[in-house]
């Protein structure tokens, strides 16, 4: 039985709908701006925590970033979570665990702060990344703000060029 002989008696009876060309539009300002939609949910001001991402995003520490914007390290760290930057947690699993049972009144602070092995500084900022999540309106400001600036087409070629087959492999 050959190809033909399968698609015999079928035919197309409906048509795709032509929807236009699909745009993507990053251009709505710089991440000050972009920021400043959601200042309430930012533990520093909107141009403080635009350095501050500005910094770290480009390797910079988060002490020394928070030094570039004027704020304390604790405040940039508070923004860096809240703008959905990951790794902001001073502490490790087991230790975020910990925290979460202070929290839910299962344990005393000083155990749970002796458990954690961390500081004072360490507790408090883990205490704040367990209470307060990040804010998706930030968090894709952030992403838009940093994203490649390249055409993501070719990009993704060029990401699995080692599994794609050449044009000259096909003859």
């Amino acid at each position: 039985m050959a190809l033909s002989d399968i698609a015999a008696g079928i035919e197309v009876t409906t048509e795709q709908r032509d929807r236009g060309v699909a745009t993507v539009d990053d251009t709505g300002g710089d991440l000050r701006d972009r920021l400043a939609g959601r200042a309430d949910a930012l533990p520093c001001t909107p141009a403080a925590a635009a350095t501050v991402l500005e910094s770290h995003t480009g390797g910079t520490s988060v002490g020394e970033s928070a030094r570039e914007a004027g704020v304390a390290p604790m405040t940039a760290a508070k923004a860096l979570h809240r703008c959905g930057v990951p790794g902001v947690s001073p502490l490790a699993p087991a230790g975020r665990r910990v925290v979460r049972d202070w929290l839910a009144g299962e344990l005393p602070r000083s155990d749970a702060l002796e458990l954690t092995g961390g500081d004072e500084a360490a507790f408090a900022l883990a205490a704040y990344v367990e209470t307060h999540d990040p804010v998706p309106e930030l968090a894709e400001a952030v992403e838009s703000a940093a994203g490649p600036d390249g055409n993501a087409t070719v990009e993704k070629r060029d990401a699995l060029a080692g599994t794609m087959t050449d044009a000259a492999d096909l003859r």
